[in-house]
């Protein structure tokens, strides 16, 4: 497709996603303060979702070229001074799908415009700080997507779960994550948590393909199975950490997650919503044009 249509479909397809009432994230935010009771969430649910799952793939599709522009445009801005980036937080029980919600956004965008960190248990040298050290670390620069496949979360989640630290030091890692997300926010992070709400039974049948499937045994840990008996404290835990740490600055939004191709089109949906919102431009050209170009027609 030529530029110039390609650029016109674009913008009618913006023009057509603003008018479209209400927008995906106002469905899928957490609203601050409310209580949350993830029993009431169907983890099968399609919210403002495509009909069925060919059309939701070729919708997903769609979107990439647009978050693909909107990437680079916000890897340039930043070239021109432009601080802002975006950080997506992916959060869920074992087998919800963090691994390929990185792999979906990585295959739209750039690579050299995204930094993935998977964070895995705390190292001997990364307990002795305090632990928002090691996140801290690992944020996106200016212009840069950041993914977060697991997070500061982990630390009021398995921490509270296996009774890591004494209850009163984990009552105040809420404000502290809420004042460090608040700080992100004013130094031009804008931040995407994505909770993937995934059902028990669904749970069940991904282990059981893992263990059924010796291409996939590698992506199976024993330890899974311990942690799955779990499950009632980490739902509790989970309730508690989207109840006290959704903000106005940094919702959380819940995506059900069973239906894998939904799971995909939603988080694309709520990056394009937020991308479009920032509206990153390319920066003015501060040398002259011409003056360029002429001299390079001019070369013998």
């Amino acid at each position: 497709m030529p530029p110039k249509k390609a650029k016109d479909r674009r913008k009618k397809a913006k023009d057509r996603r603003k008018a479209e009432q209400p927008a995906l994230r106002e469905l899928l935010r957490i609203p601050p303060g409310r209580k949350v009771d993830l029993s009431s969430y169907d983890p099968r649910a399609t919210p403002a979702g495509p009909p069925d799952k060919q059309t939701g793939l070729a919708a997903t599709t769609l979107m990439g070229e647009d978050l693909f522009e909107l990437q680079e445009r916000l890897y340039a801005a930043a070239t021109g001074g432009d601080r802002r980036r975006l950080l997506l937080v992916l959060q869920g029980m074992d087998t919800s799908g963090k691994g390929g919600t990185v792999k979906h956004v990585v295959r739209v965008f750039n690579p050299s415009g995204c930094r993935i960190t998977a964070f895995k248990t705390p190292t001997e040298e990364e307990r002795s700080h305090p632990f928002l050290r090691r996140i801290f670390q690992a944020l996106p620069g200016p212009g840069v997507i950041g993914i977060f496949d697991r997070s500061h979360y982990e630390d009021v989640l398995i921490v509270r779960v296996h009774d890591l630290v004494p209850r009163a030091q984990l009552g105040r890692r809420y404000a502290q994550i809420n004042q460090f997300e608040e700080m992100l926010a004013d130094d031009g992070i804008t931040i995407v948590k994505v909770f993937l709400h995934i059902g028990y039974e669904e749970q069940r049948r991904r282990l059981l393909q893992r263990l059924d499937n010796p291409d996939k045994h590698w992506k199976f840990n024993p330890g899974d199975i311990e942690e799955r008996a779990l499950w009632p404290d980490y739902r509790k835990a989970y309730e508690i950490a989207l109840e006290r740490c959704s903000t106005r600055t940094a919702p959380w939004y819940l995506v059900p997650s069973d239906r894998k191709w939904y799971r995909n089109w939603a988080i694309s949906k709520l990056l394009l919503e937020h991308l479009e919102e920032l509206d990153p431009q390319y920066p003015k050209d501060h040398f002259d044009v011409d003056g360029f170009r002429k001299r390079l027609l001019e070369e013998t």
